[in-house]
């Protein structure tokens, strides 16, 4: 636990108020039902909205640094979260037709939050100690989910689900407000001018491109988990009871391991790590190819589990380290959006591959994810231009870059 000495107090706060946000951010899984019951919406209609919120929500993910770059990452994080915030907990008064505006805007929002946030803790911690900085902030975020939807499942039964989106409105402006009290604003969420703009910076460093569209692909992969895989349990007598206890593998893999794994890899190449994770996710998928049976479907998931600890923090804190510091919010904006691309692409396409032919979708994951890691595993041996040092290599001695808050270090 030592290296956590590395992560500044700051981070250490704005994992506390993404517990916190996690656990009452729980409105979104539950819309379908709140659409077509309480609202009294077709499915047809209440799957539009639902899929035009997602759009929403990429769309955020990728702009959100770009706003970031240049007015300020605690500006915009706090703007968003405090807009987000306003827009949800006005939702049960207002009329089904303006739901279609303000849920793509709310989500929007979130989604600039999201991306502002991650670029906001690039920029607060150096080089060297952000995995086990993102890895923090998503355990945390990842335990307030644990909670959420068991609370959330109360509060719609007890109560009406109208409360759940009043909770997380006020969830949302409390982080808003957490969050302008623990990261100061002089000096911090700030990145230096400089010359050039994304593009060149990104063809300057061909391996990130080659992680992004790597992810891009993997994401699509991984949410079959979500769409087409309960659909395959549920064709093969496995229901609903062991679809559900099989996200609760995944929950509680992902909340105990994947900080710890993060400290112990922290010293080794990044994009090494990313590849086997990518690989891994394809073995999970290429285990259904062994046939439909629980021993599968858990074998399925503790690899794709294995796989998501090993890439996405990982890749999350390798395109932080790779940006120059003028651009390095519209880096995290590209990594946030490609990230969760798949809530847009993974049920339309997969469902299409399965309804064609059932038996190729499995196939076709397992391929896409392996020639994905393959891919990133290869760019690993690429070698920076003009330097020595390996593009998934991190530098573990010199001198390391100034820390842009004038936040304390976290005890530990």
């Amino acid at each position: 636990m030592g290296a956590l000495r590395d992560v500044p107090r700051t981070v250490w706060l704005l994992a506390c108020g993404t517990f916190v946000n996690s656990a009452v951010s729980v409105g979104f899984a539950y819309l379908f039902l709140y659409l077509t019951g309480q609202r009294g919406l077709g499915a047809g209609e209440a799957g539009l909205i639902s899929g035009v919120g997602g759009v929403g929500l990429v769309a955020g993910n990728f702009t959100g640094g770009w706003f970031g770059d240049r007015f300020g990452h605690r500006r915009v994080l706090l703007t968003a979260a405090a807009a987000a915030g306003a827009l949800l907990a006005a939702v049960p008064v207002l009329p089904t037709l303006a739901l279609y505006a303000v849920l793509p805007l709310a989500e929007y929002a979130a989604g600039v939050q999201r991306a502002a946030n991650s670029a906001l803790v690039a920029v607060v911690v150096p080089e060297g100690a952000r995995r086990q900085a993102f890895a923090l902030v998503r355990t945390a975020g990842n335990g307030g989910f644990a909670v959420g939807p068991v609370l959330g499942a109360l509060v719609a039964t007890r109560l009406s689900y109208d409360w759940l989106y009043v909770a997380e409105g006020l969830g949302g402006l409390g982080f808003a407000c957490w969050t302008a009290r623990v990261v100061p604003a002089r000096g911090a969420g700030r990145t230096k001018p400089g010359r050039g703009g994304v593009w060149p910076a990104l063809r300057a460093r061909p391996a990130v491109l080659v992680l992004l569209a790597a992810i891009l692909v993997v994401d699509v992969v991984y949410r079959q988990q979500y769409s087409t895989f309960p659909v395959f349990l549920a064709g093969h007598g496995l229901g609903v009871g062991v679809y559900g206890a099989l996200l609760a593998v995944n929950g509680a893999v992902c909340l105990c391991l994947e900080l710890p794994a993060a400290l112990a890899l922290r010293r080794r190449s990044p994009l090494h790590i990313v590849g086997t994770g990518l690989l891994l996710v394809g073995a999970g998928y290429g285990v259904l190819l062994l046939g439909a049976g629980l021993g599968t479907a858990v074998a399925m998931m503790v690899l794709l589990t294995l796989g998501e600890l090993l890439y996405k923090t990982t890749a999350t804190a390798y395109v932080a380290d790779q940006a120059p510091e003028h651009v390095l919010g519209r880096f995290q904006s590209l990594y946030s959006g490609v990230s969760i691309s798949g809530m847009v692409l993974a049920a339309p396409l997969g469902g299409a591959v399965y309804e064609a032919a059932p038996g190729v979708l499995w196939p076709v994951c397992a391929g896409l994810a392996a020639a994905a890691g393959g891919a990133v595993l290869v760019s690993g041996r690429w070698r920076r231009s003009g330097t020595g040092v390996a593009q998934g290599a991190v530098p573990l001695t010199g001198p390391r870059p100034e820390v842009t808050t004038a936040a304390p270090r976290a005890d530990g």
